[in-house]
């Protein structure tokens, strides 16, 4: 990665509002990271591993009156900043539906991050019960993109 891929990706950080960027490619892992107090990102080259957690997805608020149990829930999480797409064109029918039952491994949908095209797969079995983000929408590192329940 040159320095004019790491201004590329602090002007998207800044545009976007974001405090933290991961990015991984070709072996080496990136980490971008505002100080706090400060607007100036902090670069480290700690390699980190993504991880599936269960937790409400972005931007929902819980209710002390919610019955639902969510406790075997998972999420599939965006492992980057970029553009969610649920097909990979817009004639093409989606990766994932609600509804359908993906493998670990399958191909759930594609995150476009500075013009490229990532496959974005599932890192759980599970019956898909929930996608918060709409197609062509923004997505950031660790947003929910399908909620899972196990099968």
């Amino acid at each position: 990665m040159n320095l004019k891929e790491i201004r590329n990706l602090i002007d998207l950080m800044n545009e976007n509002d974001l405090n933290e960027l991961e990015i991984e490619r070709d072996g080496m892992k990136i980490k971008l990271k505002k100080a706090a107090g400060e607007g100036a990102p902090v670069y480290s080259r700690n390699p980190a591993d993504f991880t599936i957690q269960s937790a409400p997805s972005v931007g929902s608020t819980e209710k002390k009156e919610t019955v639902a149990d969510t406790s075997n829930r998972n999420e599939i999480q965006s492992p980057m900043v970029g553009t969610f797409y649920r097909a990979p064109s817009p004639e093409a029918p989606s990766f994932a539906e609600i509804g359908q039952t993906v493998d670990v491994g399958q191909v759930v949908c594609i995150i476009e991050a500075m013009k490229l095209m990532n496959e974005i797969k599932s890192e759980i079995r599970g019956k898909i019960v929930e996608a918060p983000i709409e197609n062509a929408q923004p997505v950031e590192f660790g947003q929910a993109l399908f909620i899972v329940e196990p099968v």
